[in-house]
């Protein structure tokens, strides 16, 4: 792919919330070649004080195969540790093998949760094989990497193993999950304890493995003076019901009051079905919040994600960069459900408005292959761009395009489903990378966004008709739904309800008894009203 190719992603914010114009901006991503990046998806990484990127952890090869000997293979794990230099086209790398075993064991693992305050990196968890285990384990390993120290010591060829230190806690036993740091506490969300090999038929097939999910927030803070690590002030707060989520995105946010959290967007997997989570949780300083007046459709796994925050009106983006969802629209602009979870090349936009209402819309620019899941976004450091060097700032941006960062790493797939199908030649771990701008600009184009209209595709047909008619609906979640069927001078003449079921439904309607005239039909669904006028002839 040559760099000099420009894909543009057109997201303009037409949305009006209590009267006010929002911001409108574009979103563009440029690919960008490094000579002798990291082929590697589900990885950690830290940034250095002049802009380099230290990758390290994830894996080498692409989506994981089913059957328990090929999954997850010690040869696929990344052992290296990676300083890219985006900006002068460089990288290098150093084997992490001269670490012990405990830090290079951990640091080799995938989908670790990690966190850079400051010049340190702090790495937890993750899941991967340990030779001296001699299993698939889920470390329970705190390590602080010094950044800078290290990156410097890379490039130099120098030893590398004073920039590692590590503790153990079991409480840091976790895979999959999300880390952010809020008021100098760090907020460990959701993931799982996995130990064993995988086994798509369960954790009592072959040699068996044990899988739990943490179904908590974990809140702590790390002591560190340098030299000594220590986690204090340790609590969990579980939720059975809405923290069961793994392999999700979490991103940074600012709520309509002004107050900081972040919100733990979908994931992986519901409790009866290999489906994905479509409700949201925020978290916050206070406590959680699970909403359930939201479904986000379109993007259920990780992969890059960018937080925007427009001051001036109160609106919190963000913004997802393909990956795998269980829903995409079709050439109509409907809905469409696919429980397979293919891999998609969707750009989607989450927002989240004043009054508190949350909107999804899918971008009609794309990613230019099936890539995203497990990629990473990298900011570029400047102060004036960033909250918190996290949430891009748009009203600081000036007009005009302002390069913020860089999209990289993932997986590539050559199909969107591959799963029943994979012997490891349908993936791979991708080192391609796009500079992401933000473009202040207002251009007549908007985005597609999802409203009843496309998520339910309610229709009704032959209308007219002779009194027999047919409904079809998709209901996108498993709360309750009723019809109701009103006649002219809005007196009630028919009601049903449905059971609990996602998907297509085709409701056959019988007004044969009643006079000809106009009728209205009533769909409720999770708090959405739909109506649909009919005409019996």
């Amino acid at each position: 792919m040559k760099s000099q190719l420009l894909f543009t992603v057109f997201i303009a914010f037409l949305s009006l919330q209590s009267g006010i114009s929002q911001e409108q901006f574009t979103v563009q991503i440029e690919p960008l070649t490094i000579a002798n990046a990291p082929n590697v998806h589900s990885f950690s990484w830290g940034k250095t004080s002049d802009g380099k990127w230290i990758i390290i952890g994830g894996r080498i090869d692409g989506l994981h195969q089913r059957q328990p000997f090929s999954s997850f293979l010690e040869n696929d794990n990344n052992k290296n540790v990676f300083v890219v230099d985006p900006i002068n086209n460089q990288t290098w790398s150093a084997s992490l093998n001269v670490l012990q075993a405990a830090i290079f064991e951990q640091l080799q693992a995938t989908n670790q949760e990690f966190y850079q305050r400051e010049n340190t990196l702090y790495v937890i968890g993750g899941y991967g094989y340990s030779a001296t285990a001699l299993d698939h384990v889920t470390y329970d390993k705190l390590t602080a990497i010094d950044v800078d120290g290290l990156a410097n010591a890379v490039i130099n060829n120098q030893s590398i193993t004073s920039f590692f230190r590590q503790i153990s806690n079991p409480n840091l036993a976790v895979t999959g999950g999300q880390l952010g740091l809020l008021n100098d506490v760090f907020y460990l969300c959701g993931g799982q304890y996995f130990k064993g090999k995988y086994n798509p038929q369960g954790p009592n097939n072959a040699t068996g493995f044990t899988q739990i999910y943490t179904e908590e927030i974990r809140t702590f803070q790390i002591v560190d003076d340098g030299t000594n690590l220590s986690i204090v002030n340790y609590a969990a707060q579980k939720d059975r019901d809405n923290l069961h989520r793994r392999d999700y995105n979490m991103a940074p946010q600012i709520f309509p009051d002004g107050s900081h959290g972040f919100t733990m967007f979908s994931g992986v997997f519901q409790h009866t079905v290999n489906l994905p989570w479509l409700n949201t949780v925020d978290v916050s300083s206070t406590g959680y919040t699970v909403n359930n007046n939201f479904n986000q459709y379109l993007s259920q796994y990780h992969s890059a994600k960018i937080p925007v925050f427009d001051s001036a009106n109160k609106t919190m983006h963000t913004l997802f960069f393909g990956g795998m969802s269980q829903y995409k629209l079709d050439a109509n602009n409907n809905l469409v459900k696919d429980d397979n979870v293919p891999f998609v090349n969707t750009i989607s936009k989450v927002s989240r408005f004043s009054n508190g209402s949350m909107t999804e819309s899918i971008l009609d620019i794309k990613m230019p292959t099936l890539v995203g899941s497990g990629a990473e976004f990298i900011p570029i450091h400047n102060p004036t761009f960033y909250m918190n060097d996290e949430v891009v700032n748009l009203n600081n941006l000036p007009n005009g395009s302002t390069m913020i960062g860089y999209i990289f790493g993932g997986i590539e797939s050559s199909q969107e489903n591959i799963f029943f199908i994979n012997n490891g030649t349908q993936s791979s771990a991708s080192n391609l990378a796009f500079k992401v701008f933000i473009n202040k600009t207002v251009l007549n184009v908007e985005e597609i966004a999802l409203t009843e209209k496309n998520i339910y595709n309610l229709k009704v047909f032959p209308n007219p008709s002779n009194g027999l008619f047919s409904l079809e609906v998709f209901i996108p979640n498993t709360e309750n739904s009723s019809l109701e069927i009103f006649d002219i001078l809005g007196r009630s003449i028919q009601k049903m309800t449905f059971e609990k079921s996602i998907g297509f439904k085709t409701i056959e309607l019988n007004l044969s008894k009643f006079a000809s005239g106009e009728y209205v039909i009533v769909f409720k669904n999770a708090g959405k009203i739909i109506e649909k006028k009919i005409l019996k002839q």
